[in-house]
């Protein structure tokens, strides 16, 4: 990411990275508006570990591992940190988005983060805000709108951030890094039942989005996967 942030051309628009899980794949085989928006990023990973296990089964190229935004903003942090790479934080609440700022500050004190704001932007307050973050050229802005709402932003408006490298959508990352939201034991991730502890951390907001949309992505996973 760092790489791809340095040899980004600017005057055009970033790279972007985005990722997939089993919600995704759903809303994806459900909706072909968000199939397009993911099929338009430059690198797609994937964040959950049952598709780890289903490439292994069902595919002739094997995913190698999972790779977790809320794992993968550290090692980047810790690379970044030495190198001189910049961040913005765009997302969350703005107390939460705060509070993952003062976070991250604290355990890479060497880290330069250009700047940040809360997620819930409209109209001329949005405008100015992409003004801004094009002015900062921050190297990586991490875009934590959840799914679909940073997808569309990109695609609405990464053509006015051309002196951003590289835009990395991010979910409920910085709910993570601020602290309101626990991650699974390691034993639960590497196991592929971190979706069920995020659903028993959080049962009315994830229960029924998992009860009605894994079905459709273990379909989807069988029936499409090479």
């Amino acid at each position: 990411m760092i790489a791809a942030a340095r040899g980004h051309i600017r005057s055009s628009r970033p790279y972007y990275f985005t990722s997939a899980n089993g919600d995704v794949i759903a809303q994806a085989r459900a909706n072909v508006d968000v199939a397009v928006l993911f099929s338009e990023a430059d690198q797609i990973f994937a964040d959950g570990q049952p598709l780890v296990f289903a490439s292994r089964l069902l595919c002739r190229t094997h995913l190698p591992e999972r790779v977790a935004t809320t794992d993968l903003f550290h090692d980047v942090a810790k690379l970044a940190e030495q190198q001189g790479t910049t961040f913005y934080l765009l997302g969350s609440t703005e107390a939460e988005n705060s509070k993952a700022v003062a976070s991250v500050k604290a355990r890479y004190p060497g880290l330069r983060i250009v700047g940040h704001c809360h997620g819930f932007l409209a109209g001329q307050a949005l405008e100015k805000k992409l003004d801004e973050i094009n002015a900062l050229a921050p190297d990586i802005l991490w875009l934590g709108l959840g799914v679909p709402r940073e997808q569309i932003f990109v695609r609405d408006f990464a053509s006015r951030l051309q002196n951003v490298g590289v835009i990395k959508t991010s979910g409920g990352l910085f709910d993570h890094i601020a602290g309101k939201v626990r991650r699974a034991p390691l034993w639960v991730q590497k196991a592929g039942f971190e979706w069920l502890w995020r659903a028993l951390m959080e049962p009315r907001r994830l229960f029924w989005r998992y009860f009605t949309t894994s079905p459709q992505a273990i379909y989807a996973i069988l029936r499409y996967s090479r």
